[in-house]
């Protein structure tokens, strides 16, 4: 049988439908249309179609989509109706960040367990997590069922880390060192590299500054 392959860039706007969705009902808000989260989102509403079509039928034509069920829908399809258990390791500046942000929570996930091996911060409390030695991974990950791990640490100990952590039966990694991982098939990575992003947008802005000459 022929698997229907979602196109990332879908996913990725579906978590910014969900996002709005959630707005939206938040202001009491029960019916919207393709039109209106389009220009919510700043797409078409062609495409807000096409994304929602991957995953069947919604809405009912002229008169649009309930919100609730939606945002039901929406959050299903990318697995927020579960609670999903993180491990971070690396408890720098950006560890510490990654600790203290409060979207993660209100999306359904949760930091249970931050590791590092620098002596100086290992037993330090991060919110409400201790920072501890990476050779507790496994306990943590065991006790919560934690799948996705994430490295906050510099480039030369990332695929130390990685190693690691698919050892201990992570599934999927979010790494923000700016370092190309290599590991094995089946293990989902996604790279968070902040300078690339800051690149794109000098080079926008450089095209823009160059076509108005």
């Amino acid at each position: 049988m022929k698997t229907l392959r979602v196109p990332e860039a879908t996913v990725t706007r579906l978590s910014v439908y969900s996002r709005f969705l959630e707005r939206l009902d938040r202001n009491g808000i029960t019916t919207v249309s393709s039109g209106e989260i389009a220009e919510g989102v700043g797409v078409s509403p062609a495409q807000v179609r096409k994304d929602l079509a991957y995953f069947g039928e919604f809405g009912t034509r002229g008169v649009g989509y309930n919100v609730k069920d939606l945002m039901r829908y929406t959050k299903k399809i990318l697995g927020l109706d579960q609670k999903w258990g993180l491990i971070l390791v690396g408890a720098g500046n950006l560890g510490f960040a990654l600790c203290t942000y409060k979207g993660f929570n209100s999306r359904g996930f949760s930091i249970v367990g931050v590791f590092d091996n620098d002596l100086t911060k290992i037993g330090k409390k991060i919110a409400e997590l201790e920072v501890l030695p990476t050779e507790k991974m496994p306990e943590i990950i065991n006790k919560y069922n934690a799948r996705i791990g994430i490295i906050a640490v510099p480039p030369r100990a990332a695929q130390e880390v990685a190693d690691l952590m698919v050892k201990n039966g992570m599934e999927a990694i979010l790494n923000f060192a700016p370092v190309a991982l290599n590991l094995p098939e089946g293990i989902e990575l996604r790279n968070v590299d902040l300078s690339v992003k800051l690149e794109i947008l000098t080079f926008n802005l450089g095209f823009r500054s160059a076509q108005s000459l």
